[in-house]
C-alpha cells in the first residue's frame, strides 16, 4: 500500500494510461475504480496529519469574517464551487517593500530580491525561508530598519499562507522596529508595511480598521509625494469601503483616481495602476467604466511592447468582459492574453477561464484541445498558491461540464485534484486543502459515491472551520446536505442545510462585497441553497409539517429574496426594523391574507397565513418548467390587442393554483385584500388579472405584494395629509428618441391636485436630478410622484428612470433620497413611478422594481410592470388620488377601485393589459 502511495504522489509526473494500469496491478484486485484508489491514498494522507474526525452539522463558534483571499483568487471563486471563472482580481495592493533602495550588503540584497522573485512565483514556504534567513543576518547586523523592511515582507507572506496569527505578530514588530523616525527612507517603509497591515486587516474583517491604516498610509505618502503610494492606498480604500457597505464613496474615490492616473505621463507604472483601477471598478460593478479604464491600460502597455503587462489587460478585458455577459469578447480576450503571455501563470489562468466559456456556452470543439493544453501547463507551474487554486479552478470546470462521462477524463480530474490536495498541505494552506479536498468529494459525488464523497466532504468542513471560512464551510455544508438526502438521511440534511444558510446570513456583507458576478454567481453558487433547503422541509411527510417548519420555510424564502436584492445593488440594502406581516394581519388589518407561493423544481408549494389562524400549507403538481412557461406566455400575451381569450385562459389556470384551493377559506374569513410574497417569475405577473372565468381577482379583492415576512413601520396613509412632489418628462431628450413623448403627463399632474393634494411640479425642463435633489431636500413631501420613462431590469446599472439631464440610476435615485432623510423627518409613505417598465424578457427585472422601493426608503411603491396607454395612465393615477383622499381607504383599496375605473367604466380600456400593470408593492394600508 505504502508503494502505491508513493507512485501515486509521482503520478503526475508518469503516462497516465500506464500509472494507473500499473497502479491497478499492483492492488491485485484490477475491479477496483480508480476512484477508490485516489480516496485511499488522500484519506492516508488526511488520517496521518488530522486523525480520524467526527463532524457534526451543528454551528461552530466563529466570528463574521470577511476573508478576501490577495493574490491571483477570484472574488467568486472564494464564494462559489459551482463553477469557477475569473480567478484573477484586483487584491488589495500590497506589493513588496524591495524596491527601497538601502544601498544593502550585496549578498543580502542578492537574497532579498530572491525572496522577492520566489513570492510573486507563488513559492512562499521557500520565500519565507528566504525571508527568515535575511531576518536573523540584519538582526545580527543591528540594522533596524532592515529588519523592519524585512519583517513586513514575511507578515505578507505569511498572510498569503493563511497564518493570520504569525502575520500580525510579525507586522506589530515591525511597525515597533520603525517607531517614530522621520526620515524619507523610514517613512516610505512604514507606508508599504502599514499597506500590508491593513490587507492582513481586511482579510481577517476587520475592514474598518483596514481603512483607517490606509488612511494612514496615503497621509504618509502624501508626506513624501509618492503618487505610486496614493493611488495604491486609495484603491485600497475603496475595497474597504465597499465592503463596509460604502459603494458610493467607494466609486467616488475610484472616479478621482481616474481622473488623477489620465493626467500622468504614460509609463508602465501608470499602465500597471489603470489596471488595477479597471479590476477595483470590475468588483464595484461599474463594468463599463471597467472597460474604459482597461483599455487605456492596454493601450499603454501596447505602446511601451510590455508583453507581461499587454497579456494581464487582457485576462482582466476578458473578465469584465464575462461578467457583462459578453461571452464573444470575453473569448477574444482570452484568446489574446494566452497570446501575448510570456508568464505562465498568466497563461494557465486565461486558458483556464476559456475553457469554463467554452463549456459553458456547449463549444466542445473547441474546448477539448485546450484541455490538453491546460494540463501540459499545470504541470510546468512551480509549487505555489496559484498552482493549487489552479487545479482547483480546472476541475471545477470540468466537474460542471456535461462532458465529464468521459471516464478518461474523471481519472484526468481526480488525479489533479490529489496533486492538488498534496501541493496544499506542502504549503500549509488550509484554506486551499479544504477547497481541494471538498472538490474531490464533489467529484464523488457526481459519480454518485455518496459515502466515499462523504467522508471527504466532512474532512474539507473541519479544514475551513479550523481556519474560520464560512465564504467556504457554506459550499461544504450544502454538499453535505446532498449526499445526505440522497442516503435518505432527511434530518441530517435539514441540520447541513440549515448549518449551510446560517454561513451564509453570517457572510451576508462579505457576500455583497466579493461575489461581484450577479447572473452567474449568485444564481448557481447562493440562490439554489435556499431552494433546496426549503424543498426539503416541505418534503416532509404531513404530520411533521408542523407550524414551526412552515414558518422557516418562508422565513428562507424571504432571506432569498433579501439576499437577492442585496446582490442586485452589491451591498447590505435592508437593516431597518420592521414589524411581522403576521401581526399586522392578525391584529391591525385582519381582513387581509397573506400568500406564499414558493417555485420549486418539481412542485409548486403554497403558504397561506390567515387572520387570527396557523398557517396553512398546499403543493400543486406543476414543475417550474411548465410553471415558468405558462408565465412567460401570460406576461407576453396580456399586452396583445388580440390576445385577451388567451390571457383568461392562462390567467385562470394561475388562479387555479392560488387562489381556489382556499377560495371558501378566503369568504368565511372574510377577506377583501391579498398580500401576495410573490417567488421568481411570478413577480413578472400582475395578481390582479388572475381568472376565475367570469371575475378577475381585483374586482373580488384588493391586491399588494410584498418583499418578505416583514414591513417598515405600517401605518395609513388615510390620516394624512398629500405632499406630493411631481416630476415629470413629457418630452424625452433628442439623445433617448427611442421614447415616446407623454403629452398626458400634464393631465396626470392636474387630475393629482384636483383630487386634494397639495403639489409641486417639476416638468421638462424643470425637472432635472439636481432639481429633483433641491426640492426633495428642501420640502417635507409623503408622496413623489413621478411621470417618466424608466426601465427595471435584473442588474441595478440598468434601472433607471429618464430626467431632463439623462438617466438617473438606480443608485443616483437612493443616494438623492438618502439626503432627503439628512434634511427632513417626514417619511416617503409612497413612491409612485406612472410611466416605467420591466426589461423585456428580463424573468427577474423586477429585481429593479423592488430595488427602487427598497433603496428609496419608500414605505410603498405603485409602478407599472409594463408600459402602458398615457391616457389611460392619468385616468387610473387620477382615480387613485382621489380614493386614497376622499374615500380615506388604504392604497391597496385605492388602486383597486382605479383599477375598476379603467376595467368597468371606460370600454377601450377594460383589457388586462391597461389596467393590470399597476402593482403595489410594501405597506399596503
Amino acid at each position: 500500500m505504502q508503494e502505491m502511495c508513493d507512485r501515486l504522489a509521482r503520478i503526475y509526473s508518469d503516462s497516465l494510461e500506464d500509472t494507473v494500469k500499473n497502479l491497478l496491478q499492483s492492488l491485485g484486485k484490477p475491479k477496483r475504480s480508480y476512484l477508490t484508489v485516489v480516496e485511499e491514498k488522500l484519506l492516508s494522507l488526511i488520517e496521518k496529519e488530522y486523525g480520524k474526525i467526527m463532524i457534526s452539522t451543528d454551528k461552530q463558534p466563529k466570528t463574521n469574517s470577511r476573508r478576501w483571499k490577495a493574490i491571483c483568487l477570484s472574488a467568486y471563486f472564494l464564494l462559489s464551487l459551482v463553477s469557477t471563472f475569473i480567478f484573477v482580481t484586483v487584491p488589495p495592493i500590497v506589493t513588496v517593500s524591495y524596491a527601497v533602495e538601502l544601498n544593502p550588503e550585496v549578498r543580502l540584497k542578492d537574497l532579498l530580491e530572491q525572496g522577492k522573485a520566489l513570492y510573486e512565483a507563488g513559492r512562499l514556504v521557500e520565500a519565507q525561508d528566504i525571508l527568515q534567513k535575511v531576518l536573523e543576518k540584519y538582526k545580527a547586523l543591528g540594522n533596524k530598519l532592515r529588519q523592519a523592511l524585512t519583517l513586513s515582507n514575511l507578515a505578507l507572506v505569511y498572510q498569503q499562507q493563511g497564518m493570520f496569527a504569525q502575520a500580525n505578530t510579525t507586522i506589530n514588530q515591525s511597525l515597533q522596529l520603525l517607531g517614530n523616525h522621520n526620515s524619507q527612507q523610514y517613512l516610505h517603509v512604514l507606508a508599504q508595511t502599514l499597506k500590508i497591515q491593513g490587507s492582513i486587516k481586511l482579510e481577517q474583517g476587520q475592514s474598518q480598521q483596514a481603512l483607517q491604516i490606509w488612511q494612514q498610509a496615503e497621509a504618509i505618502y502624501t508626506k513624501i509625494s509618492d503618487r505610486t503610494g496614493i493611488t495604491h492606498t486609495r484603491i485600497n480604500q475603496a475595497q474597504a469601503l465597499q465592503v463596509l457597505g460604502f459603494y458610493r464613496r467607494a466609486l467616488n474615490i475610484l472616479t478621482a483616481v481616474n481622473e488623477d492616473l489620465q493626467s500622468q505621463p504614460d509609463s508602465l507604472i501608470k499602465a500597471i495602476e489603470l489596471r488595477s483601477l479597471g479590476d477595483a471598478l470590475q468588483l464595484t460593478g461599474d463594468l463599463a467604466q471597467s472597460r474604459q479604464v482597461l483599455q487605456d491600460s492596454l493601450k499603454i502597455a501596447q505602446k511601451l511592447q510590455s508583453s507581461p503587462e499587454i497579456s494581464a489587460t487582457f485576462l482582466s478585458l476578458g473578465n469584465t468582459a464575462r461578467i457583462a455577459q459578453d461571452d464573444q469578447n470575453a473569448i477574444t480576450f482570452y484568446q489574446q492574453a494566452i497570446a501575448q503571455a510570456t508568464s505562465p501563470l498568466t497563461k494557465v489562468q486565461a486558458q483556464i477561464n476559456l475553457l469554463t466559456i467554452l463549456l459553458n456556452t456547449q463549444q466542445w470543439a473547441t474546448a477539448k484541445p485546450l484541455l490538453t493544453q491546460i494540463t501540459s501547463e499545470l504541470n510546468n507551474l512551480p509549487l505555489s498558491q496559484i498552482a493549487v487554486y489552479a487545479r482547483i479552478n480546472f476541475t471545477q470546470s470540468l466537474i460542471k461540464s456535461a462532458d465529464l462521462k468521459d471516464q478518461h477524463l474523471i481519472k484526468e480530474t481526480a488525479k489533479i485534484l490529489v496533486t492538488a490536495v498534496k501541493l496544499a498541505q506542502d504549503l500549509g494552506d488550509k484554506r486551499a486543502e479544504s477547497y481541494a479536498i471538498g472538490t474531490l468529494g464533489k467529484l464523488y459525488e457526481y459519480e454518485k459515491q455518496w459515502i466515499n464523497a462523504q467522508k471527504l466532504t466532512q474532512q474539507a468542513l473541519t479544514l475551513a472551520q479550523s481556519v474560520n471560512a464560512p465564504d467556504i464551510a457554506y459550499n461544504w455544508y450544502w454538499q453535505l446536505g446532498r449526499l445526505l438526502k440522497q442516503q435518505g438521511d432527511i434530518q441530517g440534511a435539514i441540520s447541513a442545510y440549515d448549518a449551510a444558510v446560517n454561513e451564509l446570513q453570517s457572510l451576508r456583507n462579505d457576500l455583497v462585497a466579493v461575489n461581484r458576478d450577479v447572473q452567474f454567481s449568485f444564481r448557481e453558487s447562493v440562490e439554489p441553497v435556499y431552494r433546496e433547503s426549503v424543498a426539503l422541509l416541505l418534503s416532509l411527510p404531513k404530520n411533521q409539517l408542523n407550524q414551526q417548519i412552515l414558518d422557516k420555510a418562508r422565513q428562507r424564502i424571504e432571506a432569498l429574496q433579501l439576499a437577492d436584492l442585496d446582490n442586485f445593488f452589491r451591498e447590505a440594502c435592508l437593516n431597518v426594523t420592521k414589524v411581522i406581516l403576521d401581526e399586522i394581519v392578525d391584529q391591525d388589518n385582519p381582513t387581509a391574507a397573506v400568500i406564499y407561493p414558493i417555485i420549486l423544481p418539481e412542485k409548486l408549494q403554497i403558504i397561506i397565513k390567515l387572520p387570527q389562524q396557523p398557517l396553512r400549507h398546499y403543493a400543486i403538481n406543476k414543475s417550474q418548467i411548465e410553471l415558468e412557461k405558462i408565465l412567460g406566455e401570460l406576461r407576453q400575451y396580456i399586452t396583445e390587442p388580440d390576445r385577451l381569450a388567451e390571457v383568461q385562459s392562462l390567467s385562470q389556470q394561475i388562479y387555479s393554483w392560488l387562489i381556489q384551493p382556499i377560495e371558501s377559506d378566503l369568504q368565511r374569513s372574510k377577506i377583501n385584500t391579498l398580500i401576495f410574497v410573490l417567488d421568481g417569475a411570478l413577480r413578472n405577473v400582475p395578481m390582479a388579472a388572475l381568472y376565475d372565468g367570469k371575475q378577475y381577482l381585483v374586482e373580488k379583492y384588493a391586491v399588494a405584494l410584498n418583499l418578505g415576512l416583514q414591513l417598515q413601520n405600517p401605518k395609513s396613509l388615510a390620516k394624512e395629509r398629500l405632499q406630493v412632489l411631481a416630476g415629470g418628462l413629457i418630452n424625452p431628450p433628442s439623445q433617448f428618441a427611442q421614447f415616446s413623448p407623454l403629452p398626458e403627463i400634464q393631465s396626470e399632474f392636474d387630475l393629482i391636485a384636483k383630487a386634494g393634494a397639495n403639489t409641486t411640479k417639476l416638468l421638462d425642463r424643470d425637472f432635472t436630478s439636481k432639481a429633483l435633489e433641491r426640492q426633495i431636500s428642501s420640502v417635507g413631501f409623503n408622496v413623489v410622484h413621478l411621470a417618466t420613462h424608466g426601465q427595471f431590469s435584473s442588474r441595478s446599472e440598468d434601472t433607471f428612470i429618464l430626467a431632463t439631464d439623462g438617466p438617473i440610476n438606480v443608485t443616483d435615485f437612493d443616494l438623492l433620497l438618502r439626503r432627503r432623510d439628512e434634511t427632513t423627518s417626514q417619511a416617503l409613505e409612497l413612491l409612485v413611478l406612472s410611466a416605467c417598465q420591466t426589461a423585456t424578457g428580463d424573468n427577474r427585472a423586477t429585481l429593479g422594481l423592488a430595488g427602487v422601493a427598497v433603496r428609496a426608503g419608500a414605505k410603498s411603491t405603485m409602478a407599472s410592470l409594463w408600459n402602458v396607454g398615457d391616457r389611460s395612465t392619468a385616468i387610473l393615477v387620477g382615480e387613485f388620488y382621489r380614493q386614497l383622499i376622499s374615500a380615506k381607504v388604504t392604497k391597496a383599496e385605492a388602486l383597486r377601485r382605479a383599477q375598476l375605473t379603467l376595467l368597468q367604466k371606460y370600454p377601450n380600456y377594460s383589457r388586462p393589459g391597461y389596467w393590470a400593470a399597476y402593482v403595489l408593492v410594501g405597506n399596503w394600508l
